[in-house]
């Protein structure tokens, strides 16, 4: 009895640093945020540029594979959700956006410009560029 009392109390030993330490947020798993980010960037050149589309299956099957990933990283499908439905997730997402589009020279008050990027992503075959195509 003794025996197993210590095995028991080993065992749980063992584990406790394991459940004592949180999941970091998905903002900061770069295999997580890296290629949701390139979604949200592909849409956003989709929607403001009329002569390149999003390229929606490929879109859908990425965000489908990100979500099997962030579950076998133990993130519920709960948390998962709150992530992405988080408005201030979705603020910094769209300011990080905004200054990588700046940096490339894309302007809001120019559209031709979100056309342009798209078409540079597209030849490179960028992360971002995968995620759409030319009409």
């Amino acid at each position: 009895m003794l025996r197993n009392l210590c095995a028991g109390t080993l065992v749980a030993t063992l584990a406790m640093p394991a459940l004592a330490q949180a999941k970091p947020s998905l903002r900061d798993v770069p295999k997580i945020e890296n290629p949701l980010f390139a979604i949200a960037m592909a849409k956003e050149v989709a929607d403001h540029c009329d002569t390149i589309a999003p390229r929606l299956f490929k879109g859908i099957g990425e965000l489908r594979r990100l979500k099997g990933e962030a579950n076998a990283l133990g993130y519920s499908d709960k948390e998962i959700r709150a992530y992405v439905d988080s408005d201030a997730e979705k603020a910094r997402m769209r300011a990080k956006g905004e200054t990588l589009l700046a940096q490339n020279g894309v302007s809001y008050e120019k559209p031709e410009t979100f056309c342009a990027y798209g078409r540079a992503e597209i030849k490179k075959n960028s992360a971002i560029g995968v995620l759409l195509r030319a009409k």
